[in-house]
């Protein structure tokens, strides 16, 4: 199994002390910066997690199409695009001219997504879900979204302006190979099963909303288990890829002891996440060697294919890059990746 490696960048910016990301304008043209950065590193993807109203990255399509057009090979994509806010026609046709753009390069997360900041935020764009049932409204969007995006037709045509009978029509443009590259954020183990079964690729969440009593990596490899199982079973004929996500910060400098420490984080974290018990996952921080040796030990880094780095962003892209470097160099070949030179 090929294992890629990528950065997933929140996208905050604030004007406080310490903050290199200040403006909104920052934290995009950043984002662009850091995928150029990336992609001479020799990583294989630059991801964004997508908020609405807060000082995050909001608006997928434009970023990722500026950051697809000053890079050549990199994967571009979302952890995750927020369903319940979405137009599915309206977003298959930004998704097909932004993979088009890029060069079929798109990697596009889309879920239910994480809680956010505003109150009944999906209903200020519109979006009012039936009894309250945010979860049912994303997937019926994302329904939508995968038919529009495979040539589907969906709306009637008109004879008067067409000149000819009736019939139906498919959003353009339409961009081959797309369908096989939407992932589905998933929280749970039963959510996994069901991203199998409509065929989409896994991409693991940062938490996962239950609590077993196992640890974060081997509750996260037994969701991949039963995803990978349901998808044979789904019998699709794309062969499927699965994400992860981890926070590690290799401490070689100075500096970085002063943002990070000197040593390892203390474990998984549990908590409380909207009424329900969750398990987060630890970060990785110590020095390059014992990283590289921990992450090897992760059982879900093992069983995915992809793993995705969250970077703290706000320290803007010199100092990413910086760590982004550390781990290509020193950690990433534990696991089994490859520079795409030697490929």
């Amino acid at each position: 199994m090929q294992k890629r490696i990528g950065f997933l960048s929140f996208g905050h910016w604030q004007p406080i002390p310490g903050s290199q990301v200040r403006t909104g304008r920052d934290a995009l043209v950043q984002s662009v910066e850091l995928a150029v950065a990336a992609e001479e590193l020799g990583l294989d993807g630059a991801y964004v997690r997508v908020h609405h109203f807060a000082r995050q990255l909001s608006s997928p399509f434009p970023l990722l199409t500026a950051m697809a057009m000053r890079t050549s090979r990199i994967e571009v994509g979302t952890g995750v695009v927020d369903m319940r806010y979405e137009n599915p026609l309206y977003m298959a046709e930004e998704a097909a001219a932004a993979d088009l753009l890029s060069g079929e390069r798109l990697q596009l997360g889309v879920s239910r997504g994480s809680p956010e900041t505003a109150l009944r935020g999906s209903e200020a764009f519109g979006y009012v879900p039936a009894d309250g049932d945010d979860a049912t409204l994303a997937r019926e969007k994302t329904a939508l979204f995968l038919a529009a995006i495979s040539g589907t037709t969906v709306v009637d045509a008109d004879p008067r302006t067409t000149g000819g009978p009736a019939g139906r029509l498919a959003v353009q443009p339409q961009s081959p190979g797309l369908r096989e590259r939407i992932w589905w954020g998933s929280g749970t183990r039963s959510t996994a099963v069901w991203t199998a079964q409509q065929g989409m690729n896994l991409m693991s969440s940062t938490l996962l909303v239950e609590d077993t009593g196992v640890p974060f990596d081997q509750l996260q490899a037994e969701q991949i288990a039963l995803y990978r199982a349901a998808r044979a079973d789904a019998g699709w004929a794309h062969e499927p890829r699965v994400s992860v996500s981890r926070s590690v910060m290799p401490i070689t400098t100075d500096l970085d002891r002063q943002y990070f420490g000197t040593g390892r984080d203390g474990g998984d974290q549990v908590g409380v996440l909207e009424g329900v018990r969750a398990r987060f996952g630890k970060s990785y921080v110590g020095e390059p060697d014992q990283l590289a040796e921990d992450l090897a030990k992760d059982a879900a880094v093992r069983d995915a294919d992809t793993l995705l780095l969250t970077v703290p962003n706000m320290l803007g892209v010199d100092y990413n890059a910086h760590l982004l470097e550390t781990v290509v160099q020193h950690v990433a070949p534990a696991i089994g990746w490859v520079p795409p030179a030697l490929r």
